[in-house]
């Protein structure tokens, strides 16, 4: 309304031309939609939305709408102090002035009496139509039509006030009703729930509505219909979008469990108890479990009388319900918020019982009172600021985890009772509340720690601290394990005989026994461990934490002292060790039973343990148990912890997972024993005994016994192949036993054409008993032979409602395939089956592409059988579907012909001819009786009468007769051999022979003269019945190919297919579990614009002809779908959008998400419809529904009204577009595209952040603030006025609910889950990605997935529903090839097997489907903290395992997923996966969970998660220590001395350790499974040969640049930090990579390296002498140069024309101009080296002094080279002394010292003194020249001696480099940083030289380029991709027209 303002503020008459200072610059109409208004004056928006929607009707009122806004936008904010508030009120300004002109023409009456006339108008014309109206798109229309009249009222008041007139009172009163319908016709979600809206929810609605005996406080205002959420609201201070989001919520879900209760659909007098219990049960299942394990009572109290207790339990739960839904980040916090509503429902129930207060005397009030937004002021806004202010300090994520609190910390703080010293109301100056005093030093030097503040809580529970000893730790058993297994295999191969029996020798089994000895060190260890890792966490731990921790490492140090002593003493003749021992502690009698009971002792409570693992619902409920004496049993066994209590399994589900893994280590050990360890151990004795005096360089330890240093090296890289091969053996073991089980899953039963063929017959069935709700329940079959074979009953031909429903169902999912293009017209027709069921038909009609060309056969056959009929029936009864063609011919022929005669002696010929036939049939002597060889001639008339039919043209009716005349004939004369007695009766006149006079024309009999042609009704049953007859009879080329399209095949055998898979039969849509689907978005495409399409890149391909050549055959269907040619698209706006759309629908878009994910709401449509259409309804078909829409969408009782009623309440979408408000605002195209999205599926929900800029109200200072909102809108009706107006599409805005500031504060996608979740409705929650796709066919069976959630899985109901991926970029090029199966292969055999047996698996990604109510009172579907859940997904599955939920996976149901395409977004998708594991090594999940899970579901946890991203580091690992170890023997002279040995020539375990790095190497371990799902699915040839295909198209290189990324990564995350978020792009990738832009991507992570290892291959290559000429040396380094080569060229082998000559030249130009390029603020890495090379090492900035120290013991492995090389030179070779190396180390310094002063000379020299310096530059080259001639003159310096001379001296700059990088703030201080990035330049620009030299000399030669092409895009070619086209194809033209232009 408007303000009313005093005589002295009266606005200036609209008349007036308004005088105002105009700010510069007009920014024209664009500004002036009334969608891009600035935030700060967002109120406007409503007014300049009438004021268009008017404009056409009176452009005055629109004129005086405007006027309106412009005042108070001026009053909103009048220093135009927000962003873009003077240009916008400018702009408005401008037009007024020019609306004001041209309104005037022609203007008769004021503007107040024509304001007054618009509204009386309005509202007559308008509003007062449409009160009648009761259906929901005319409600929308009314509710807009109030809100319309609204705006107006304002407008006339203001208009009215300036000219000084009254309202008249008939306004007046229509404002009042006006005013009073706007409150209660407000915009809904999915229901409206005001009073003339009659729903499917009366009874949910009414219990709320009971508000009797509720204390509403003293100055409330009554309102129609209040409920008990309204209550709530006044008491507490909730938001009032708040309440109204979360009354539906709670209504929707009350009503949705209330109908599945009932039977029938009717019922629905009272909300049912069962719902209420459990709705209750599940949502507040973690507020009492928390209540227990805090040992406080449940504010849960019920009242004794029955009547309330229904209210009260509704009062808890929307109090729990309005606090979640209000509680913003909290909601990552699921135990505070249980500390909220503890608090909060006490007070409710003070407040009910009318206690009172004993400080006051007063009745209790809620401490926080209920004014507006109490609620978020005072409860939510003080914790959010606390998590802000830890956000904060982060500094994005980057600083130390161990410094900052996460929401974990926050939300663990209420895991102990401590938590009740925050009080109620809560204390201001809480520990919770505070934070640490800022650091104080002003020095921004990293190495200071931050001084704690003495109030900081710090970490709680688990500390996050960067170091690789989290891996030991969180699977300390493990390693443990492998540990003592690796000790006592070395003690039985180097004792007695070195076999297994041994170990029954005594001395050897006693040497075994050694083993506990280790096991103590290693619990020493552990316990020491975790006292470190955990010191930042003591402020917080309770006393009990800390006692165990001291009382564990003391034992554990007791343990280390007893286990030897007692072991020493049990030797007679002690061995070295145990002798020393004896001698420390005297040397008394032995007492072998005394370590006996030592080890017992020790071993006792692994004995327990071991008990409780074979009892798991034991161990259960000792977990789960509260009481002190089971807490304190458990006390020493682990902490006692909110979450991973009572996690284990059942019985059945241990002994599987245990059989796996004791298979797995048998198989494990006894390969590392044979052969790894026992062939090694003959050869080291031997070396330990061979003496070695001379050395090669200055040995330190000359005398060293056991030659040691070899030793070392040899057993290295055994030892950690061992280590490491668990996972190799993993692969093969899941491989074996994921294809078993997959098989068993009946996977790829139907993977062909010809498959699904031969079972068709069995597919009605399927769909009948998967999709169709039974009526009554079979028994289900069991046992083996159920699940070897699975048969469905054929559907006979009587059951026409079972037809009728596979008939809507398949057509449904044929329909979705031409909509997408998949199939032609042509196609679909072939695929379609009749809708509408035939009565006249018998019989199942197939659809035509099985029957097709049968009829021509038949034919055939029959002319030439001979009257011969058994081979006829033989071949007849071989081709069933011949049989049924036949069948259904003859049968439709009857039906057509006797529905066309109308003439009765005609119908008594007819009729007598059928008769027969039928009866020749019955007796089965048809062929004999009958003569076939006249058929055809009959079965050409009748395809010409056909085709008649389907003209239906009256013209052709004389031709009709002729025909049938013909074909009565061709029947009687020769077909027939006996005469009709009926046709001899009746001829032409019927009268010949009677009289010879001439009967006139009139009354001449023509023959078939009654005809019904032509045909009426013609309706669509009958079209659809001759074209399926046409196609029958016409359809000569058998239609084996149909459909053609690859992927329509896949999709419709996959789900055939999956119809005969173990799925929950299907229950009615009323019936079934309710769901919603989130999709969190950014700022990706959402729909490609024309330009986009079109625009070429620099080879001239744009992206419409790239999918024109990937996708051909989806291209002509489209042009044939939309009729018209590729000229015409670009005609209308209409042909533009249609392509828009297709183009997007192949990229990953928003758009293409959106269509898949309204499927699911389609198929419930069509669904509900089968479920409650009556016989009649269902025989017409879904079609018919369909085209009736309009009329029935009037009618709320229409079978149609009421299917959308029910998947409304069953179906929600929510797409969350944080920035869509932002987009809106700026007029960004993704809004538009946005909005039309919402306008195509009304049902689609869009949430986003809204950032509105507020004036302050304090006016001395000019501030301006945000305040943030959570919105959800929804299209707004689109019709307008008048219906001659274009119709303007605009959101509405639903619910717009304040934030208490920024809502992403952590991780931006789970941030933007979070805000949005609110807006999701139902039982289940399904997250997709923005990169997903979804199907028709596959949203069926969506309802039988979601009862998966109501049946036990193991002891638990499952909590996540894993759903399997089909990866649909694989065709695009090799390397997304390579993605899609190795990413299949993972979401397939991968997932199936973590679910079952192995039960580990989690969330991985995106089409999972949560248990939505279970989730959101734990801390919603994703973890949010800063950089530590930067795999947030994967993190929703650890926390619902670790409380007691439980994940399946389901692969009868699938979802499209989209994947990166070129090698640097893989390879950024790799880098992001390898940090994100690197953040969950470190994190409390992965630690819980190890130390949680039972040992053999621990060893699938760790492999499966961080272990494989270990495994691969270690894998790496080896081929460093092998090199390294190698080195150490050739520099140091060893190997010389050790050449002839065995072990050192011909050393068979090194070869298999290094074959087994080989296999993960060239990703073999990846490709197990990989072929073993393509077997399974696609055929084992089909396998074989896609096997091949990769090796040719180079996946090895692939996979092993893969390997690269994957360390690089995941190491340096763990020792440093440095993980982000990388946004891959998800375009398509055909473009060039500069070479720049690949230097930078992979400097570090594989250049450097592969350069490393590349010397290291060289020198031994130079010096090594064991393997000269011995085949093993190939074949043990070759996989080392193939690493190598791959790491140093993979990125320029995979880069398109990536050995173009033209290319290459641009890149090398480009890379110049990037690598000279100085650095400094604001200039991008792209654009600068010095710029790249800082960020590049901007994790050592924040990484702490471990991980700097442990940078520099690394480096000092490049010191190496030159230690030992500098020996090895022509000129030392004779001398070992120690003074050669320091001379080396005096060359190196002069060299530095030269290059600084001629870098010091350049600055200070080279203007002034140019000669000069020139002249010093050639004085020391010629020196330089002088000394090496000289050397080479003296002491004989070879050529060798200076290559030896680089290798050595190189690494040894390039170690110094990094150690500097690591003390950077001490080497800025001394002023030596300048020189080092000298000197960082200078090696950059050599690896660059060594890297683009090969590829330029390989562009040379054109083949080159052309096989390269080749293998990239390979996959395309094989689908008719002109990649020579595409990659070259229009340069041509283009070069053409630049020379044009040049001339």
């Amino acid at each position: 309304m408007a303000s009313r303002r005093g005589p002295d503020q009266q606005p200036p008459g609209p008349q007036r031309r308004i005088m105002r200072t105009q700010t510069a610059g007009n920014i024209g109409e664009a500004m002036l939609d009334s969608e891009v208004v600035p935030s700060s004056l967002v109120e406007i928006a409503p007014i300049l939305r009438v004021a268009n929607e008017v404009e056409a009707r009176n452009p005055r009122v629109a004129y005086l709408c405007r006027f309106y806004a412009f005042e108070k936008a001026h009053r909103l904010d009048p220093t135009s102090s927000g962003r873009g508030v003077r240009q916008f009120k400018t702009a408005l300004l401008q037009r007024l002035e020019r609306e004001n002109e041209t309104t005037l023409v022609g203007k008769q009456k004021s503007d107040a009496r024509e304001m007054q006339n618009f509204y009386r108008l309005y509202y007559e014309q308008y509003i007062k139509k449409l009160q009648s109206a009761a259906d929901k798109a005319d409600r929308a229309q009314l509710t807009k039509a109030y809100q319309t009249a609204a705006v107006l009222f304002e407008v006339l008041k203001a208009v009215n006030l300036s000219e000084s007139v009254e309202v008249s009172d008939e306004i007046l009163e229509a404002h009042t009703e006006v005013a009073e319908k706007t409150q209660i016709y407000v915009p809904y979600n999915i229901l409206p729930l005001d009073p003339d809206s009659a729903n499917q929810i009366q009874a949910s609605v009414s219990a709320l509505r009971n508000i009797r005996g509720l204390p509403w406080p003293k100055n409330h205002e009554k309102k129609v219909n209040e409920d008990i959420l309204d209550w709530l609201q006044a008491m507490f201070g909730f938001q009032r979008d708040n309440v109204a989001n979360q009354r539906e919520h709670l209504i929707l879900l009350l009503a949705n469990v209330h109908i599945r209760q009932l039977p029938k659909p009717d019922q629905q007098p009272k909300l049912d108890d069962r719902a209420l219990t459990e709705v209750m049960k599940k949502l507040f299942k973690n507020y009492t479990k928390w209540c227990k394990f805090l040992g406080r009572k449940r504010s849960l109290w019920l009242p004794t009388i029955q009547q309330e207790v229904q209210q009260r339990k509704l009062l808890y739960m929307g109090l729990y319900l309005l606090i979640w839904g209000e509680a913003a980040n909290l909601r990552f916090m699921p135990e505070c918020l249980c500390y909220i509503y503890h608090h909060m429902a006490f007070e409710l129930y003070g407040m009910l019982a009318g206690n009172v207060s004993p400080m006051t005397g007063e009745f209790i009030k809620p401490a926080y009172g209920g004014e507006d937004e109490a609620f978020l002021r005072k409860v939510v806004t003080p914790i959010y600021e606390t998590i802000a202010k830890e956000a904060r300090r982060s500094k994005g994520g980057k600083y130390k985890h161990s410094d900052w609190r996460n929401y974990d910390d926050l939300n663990e703080y209420f895991w102990s009772v401590d938590c009740f010293k925050l009080g109620w109301p809560m204390r201001a100056d809480a520990d919770f509340f505070s934070q640490p005093p800022e650091k104080l030093q002003v020095d921004k030097s990293e190495d200071r720690k931050p001084i704690t503040g003495d109030r900081w809580t710090g970490k709680i529970n688990f500390v996050e601290i960067r170091s690789f000893w989290h891996i030991f730790r969180s699977f300390d058993r493990m390693w443990s394990f492998f540990i003592l297994c690796l000790q006592a295999m070395i003690i039985i191969a180097w004792n007695g005989n070195g076999d297994l029996s041994s170990i029954s020798e005594g001395d050897t089994f006693k040497k075994v026994l050694s083993i506990f000895i280790t096991a103590a060190i290693l619990k020493l260890a552990q316990a020491v461990l975790d006292i470190m890792l955990s010191w930042k966490a003591r402020r917080m731990m309770s006393y009990h934490v800390k006692l165990r921790y001291i009382l564990k490492a003391i034992s554990a140090a007791v343990w280390v002292i007893v286990m030897p002593v007692t072991y020493a003493y049990s030797w007679k003749n002690p061995p070295g060790f145990a002798q020393t021992i004896r001698s420390w502690f005297g040397n008394g009698s032995s007492s072998p039973s005394l370590f006996i009971l030592a080890v017992f002792i020790y071993l006792s409570p692994n004995i327990l343990n071991v008990l409780l693992f074979l009892f798991p619902i034991v161990r259960r409920y000792l977990e789960r148990s509260n009481y002190k004496i089971v807490t304190l049993m458990m006390w020493w066994s682990q902490p006692r912890l909110y979450v991973g209590r009572g996690m284990h399994e059942s019985s059945v589900s241990l002994f599987k997972y245990t059989m796996f893994w004791v298979l797995l280590i048998v198989a494990k050990l006894a390969f590392s024993f044979y052969i790894e360890i026992k062939p090694l151990v003959v050869p080291t004795k031997e070396i330990m005994e061979v003496p070695i005096h001379t050395f090669k360089w200055h040995e330190f330890f000359p005398r060293a016994k056991n030659n040691i240093g070899v030793v070392v090296a040899l057993w290295a890289p055994i030892i950690l192949v061992y280590f490491m091969d668990t996972q190799i053996w993993y692969a093969i073991f899941s491989t074996i036993f994921g294809g078993i089980y997959g098989a068993f899953r009946r996977l790829g039963e139907i993977r062909t054409l010809e498959m699904l063929r031969s079972r068709f017959q069995s597919l009605p069935g399927a769909f009948n008993d998967r999709l169709i709700p039974k009526t009554e329940d079979k028994p289900k079959k069991k046992g083996l032979k159920a699940t070897l074979s699975r048969k469905f009953d054929e559907i006979p031909s009587n059951k026409g409602k079972e037809a009728a429903r596979f008939a809507q169902l398949w057509n449904k999912i044929i329909t979705s395939f031409r909509e997408e293009d998949l199939i032609s017209n042509r196609e679909r027709n072939l695929l379609l089956v009749p809708y509408w069921a035939d009565p006249d038909l018998d019989l199942i009609q197939w659809p035509p592409f099985l029957l097709a060309s049968k009829i021509p056969i038949a034919v055939d056959m029959a002319k030439d059988c001979n009257r011969k009929d058994r081979e006829l029936k033989k071949k007849l009864d071989a081709d069933n579907y011949m049989k049924c063609a036949v069948r259904e011919c003859y049968a439709s022929c009857k039906s057509i012909i006797n529905n066309l005669v109308q003439g009765d002696r005609e119908k008594v010929v007819i009729n007598d001819i059928f008769t027969k036939v039928d009866e020749h049939i019955e007796k089965d002597d048809l062929i004999k009786e009958l003569n076939m060889s006249d058929l055809p001639s009959l079965y050409e008339q009748f395809v010409e009468l056909i085709e008649c039919l389907s003209r239906n043209n009256k013209d052709e009716k004389d031709r009709v007769v002729i025909i049938l005349l013909n074909m009565l004939e061709v029947m009687t004369r020769d077909i027939m051999e006996d005469p009709l007695p009926s046709l001899l009766d009746s001829n032409h006149g019927g009268s010949y022979g009677k009289h010879e006079g001439m009967t006139p024309l009139d009354q001449q009999y023509q023959y078939f003269g009654a005809l019904n042609f032509p045909v009426q009704p013609e309706t669509e049953a009958w079209k659809e019945k001759i074209r399926r007859l046409s196609l029958l009879l016409t359809v000569k080329e058998s239609a084996m190919d149909v459909p053609s399209n690859l992927e329509a095949r896949r999709r419709i055998s996959f789900f055939s297919n999956s119809l005969f898979m173990d799925m929950p039969a299907a229950p009615k849509v009323r019936n079934m579990l309710s769901y919603s689907v989130l999709t969190p978005y950014y700022t990706e495409a959402v729909l490609f614009s024309i330009n986009a399409l079109e625009l070429e890149n620099e080879d001239g391909v744009s992206i419409l002809f790239y999918l024109q050549k990937i996708f051909p055959d989806e291209w002509t269907n489209f042009l044939e779908r939309v009729n018209s040619s590729e000229e015409e698209l670009r005609g209308t706006g209409e042909l533009q959008e249609e392509l828009r759309l297709w183009a997007s629908y192949r990229g990953q878009t928003l758009t293409k998400t959106v269509r898949g994910m309204m499927y699911y709401r389609k198929a419930l449509e069509l669904q509900a419809f089968l479920d409650m259409a009556k016989d009649k309804d269902l025989m017409k078909g879904y079609k018919d529904v369909e085209s009736n829409i309009e009329e029935d969408s009037k009618n709320e009782r229409s079978l149609w009204a009421q299917c959308q009623a029910i998947a409304d309440m069953k179906f929600t979408y929510v797409v969350s577009c944080q920035q869509y408000g932002i987009h809106k605002r700026s007029g960004d195209a993704r809004a538009k595209d946005i909005l039309r999205l919402m306008t195509t599926y009304p049902s689609l929900r869009v949430a986003y952040i809204d950032e509105v800029e507020v004036t302050s109200n304090d006016k001395s200072k000019k501030t301006i603030q945000k305040v943030y909102y959570s919105v959800l809108v929804k299209a707004a009706s689109p019709k307008s006025i008048d219906s001659s107006n274009p119709v303007q599409n605009l959101d509405e805005v639903i619910y717009k609910i304040k934030l208490p500031g920024p809502a992403i504060l952590g991780e931006g996608k789970p941030e933007n889950q979070n805000h949005a979740i609110i807006f999701t409705r139902g039982e289940g929650l399904q997250t997709i990605d923005m990169n997903q796709d979804n199907y028709m066919e596959e949203a069926f069976k969506m309802r039988n997935l979601l009862e998966e959630f109501l049946k036990t899985h193991g002891v638990r109901p499952p909590t996540i529903l894993g759903l399997r991926e089909h990866i649909f970029t694989g065709s695009v090029s090799s390397l997304a090839w390579f993605m899609s199966n190795q990413e299949t292969s993972f979401v397939t055999i991968g997932q199936r097997l973590l679910a079952n047996p192995l039960k580990v698996r989690f969330h991985y990604g995106h089409p999972d489907v949560f248990d939505r109510l279970f989730h959101l009172t734990r801390g919603g579907v994703s973890k949010a903290s800063k950089i530590i859940n930067l795999s947030e997904d994967i993190f929703a599955g650890f926390n619902s395992t670790l409380r007691e939920g439980n994940v399946t996976h389901h692969e009868y149901i699938q979802v499209g997923k989209g994947r990166d395409v070129g090698l640097n977004q893989i390879s950024m998708f790799e880098a992001k996966i390898a940090n994100g594991n690197g953040e969950q090594t470190i994190s409390r999940d992965i630690y819980r969970l190890g130390h949680r899970f039972d040992f053999f579901r621990m060893l699938s946890c760790y492999f499966t998660t961080t272990g494989f991203y270990f495994s691969t580091l270690i894998t790496v690992l080896i081929v460093y220590i092998f090199l390294y170890g190698r080195l150490y023997l050739v520099l140091s002279g060893l190997e010389e001395g050790l050449s002839n040995h065995p072990a050192i020539r011909d050393n068979k375990p090194l070869q298999v350790a290094l074959a087994s790095q080989s296999f993960v190497q060239i990703g073999l371990l990846m490709a197990l499974p990989m072929m073993m799902e393509i077997g399974l699915e696609r055929g084992f040839r089909n396998a074989l040969i896609d096997f091949i295909l990769m090796q040719l198209q180079l996946a090895p290189v692939f996979f092993t640049f893969s390997l690269g990324t994957r360390t690089h990564y995941y190491g340096r995350t763990l020792l440093h930090g440095g993980a982000e978020y990388r946004s891959t792009g998800r375009g398509f990738v055909v473009f060039h990579a500069k070479f720049a832009d690949n230097y930078r991507l992979y400097s570090r992570s594989h250049f450097v390296k592969g350069i490393e290892l590349m010397i290291l291959l060289l020198v031994y290559h130079i010096f090594g002498h064991s393997y000269r000429g011995v085949v093993a040396y190939v074949f043990i380094t070759i996989s080392i140069w193939f690493m190598v080569g791959t790491w140093l060229f993979a990125p320029f082998l995979f880069n398109p024309s990536g050995f173009e000559w033209q290319k290459i030249l641009d890149d090398w130009t480009d890379w110049n101009k990037w690598i000279s390029n100085r650095g400094g603020i604001g200039v991008l890495p792209e654009k600068s080296w010095e710029s790249w090379w800082d960020k590049e090492h901007d994790h050592l900035r924040y990484s702490g002094m471990r991980g700097r120290i442990t940078e520099i013991v690394l480096s000092v492995r490049f010191f190496i080279y030159q230690y030992g090389l500098v020996y090895h030179l022509n000129i030392t070779k004779n001398t070992q002394n120690f003074l050669v190396y320091g001379a080396s180390w005096v060359v190196i310094l002069l060299i530095l010292f030269v290059m600084k002063a001629v870098s010091v000379g350049r600055r200070r020299f080279s203007a002034n003194f140019q000669l000069v310096f020139r002249m010093i530059k050639g004085l020391i080259f010629i020196t330089f020249i002088a000394i090496l001639i000289t050397l080479i003159a003296v002491p004989g310096m070879t050529f060798r001696d200076i290559i030896v001379c680089i290798l050595a001296f190189m690494p040894t700059g390039w170690g110094m480099l990094l150690i500097a990088q690591a003390c950077k703030p001490v080497v800025v201080r001394a002023g030596l940083w300048s020189s080092v990035k000298t000197l960082a330049r200078g090696y950059e620009i050599v690896m660059g030289l060594l890297l683009f030299i090969p590829v330029a000399f390989l562009a040379w030669f054109p083949f080159v380029s052309e096989f390269q092409t080749r293998m990239l895009f390979n996959q395309a070619f094989s689908r008719g991709l002109q990649i020579s086209r595409i990659l070259g194809g229009q340069r041509k033209d283009r070069a053409d027209h630049t020379s044009r232009n040049k001339e």
